[in-house]
């Protein structure tokens, strides 16, 4: 069972195979390859954005932060200088603080601007893989459609396309039925001159009718010619026609004893 299951597996692939690298157009597959890469380029653009608001924000703060701090050493110098010791060590005391969050934010802010230079680069050579993918894309493709047009001529020319092979098949079935049409008519052309075949119509004629008409025929021929010879001879018609009776007594004489043999 488990040979004919690996065997049923490896012939169900190899026709999967098959049906999908006939139904599989590679324009297509190069056009969805492009949109893929035109996505991953869109994302890492999405990202240089990102990252760029981030920095952009954490610069604000410091601005902000450097702001308080600024204000804050102004606010401690006035106070020393109105012997408040005590206000201007608070308002130093403050200003640290900030210090220290200038520090922490100018850190973030250096860490951001690298990784921001680093998408930038990245989506600048992304752009140029596209672009270098889209112009070699379209060459295949019209290289492609080219290679399958002068193939589909070349089928059409030798007659081995499906839609030619199918009008060939066509003309050769019509080529054999008008011959075997033909061949038919002949033979029964034959027979009925053979006497093989019966005429239900009953205006075929065997041999013998055949031979009796044209006798007769003969005869008329022989009577009128008879007639045409007294006439030029100076006899009368009625010799004539008596001397053509005689001939044609003595020719049924002969029929008699034609028939009778």
């Amino acid at each position: 069972m488990s040979g004919v299951m690996k065997r049923m597996g490896m012939i169900f692939r190899a026709k999967a195979n098959k049906a999908l690298d006939r139904a599989e157009d590679p324009r297509e597959t190069l056009d969805y390859s492009y949109q893929k890469q035109l996505e991953l380029l869109q994302k890492v653009r999405r990202g240089v954005a990102d990252v760029a608001t981030s920095r952009k924000r954490l610069e604000l703060q410091l601005n902000q932060l450097q702001g308080q701090s600024a204000k804050l050493e102004d606010q401690g110098r006035k106070a020393l200088a109105l012997g408040r010791e005590d206000l201007a060590r608070e308002a130093l005391s403050r200003r640290a603080a900030l210090q220290q969050q200038v520090t922490d934010l100018e850190t973030q802010h250096q860490t951001l601007q690298g990784e921001e230079e680093k998408l930038t680069l990245a989506a600048q050579r992304l752009q140029a893989k596209v672009d270098a993918f889209r112009t070699r894309k379209e060459t295949i493709k019209a290289t492609y459609t080219a290679a399958q047009a002068q193939t589909r001529i070349g089928e059409a020319f030798s007659g081995i396309s499906e839609e030619m092979g199918d009008v060939g098949m066509a003309i050769q079935r019509a080529e054999d039925k008008t011959a075997q049409m033909q061949a038919r008519a002949g033979a029964i052309d034959e027979l009925l001159a053979s006497g093989a075949l019966d005429d239900q119509s009953g205006m075929a004629k065997d041999d013998i009718a055949a031979e009796l008409d044209r006798i007769s025929g003969g005869t008329d021929v022989e009577l009128e010619l008879q007639r045409m010879k007294a006439e030029l001879a100076g006899g009368s018609p009625q010799q004539a026609i008596e001397g053509g009776n005689q001939e044609q007594g003595r020719q049924s004489q002969a029929q008699n004893k034609f028939d009778k043999q």
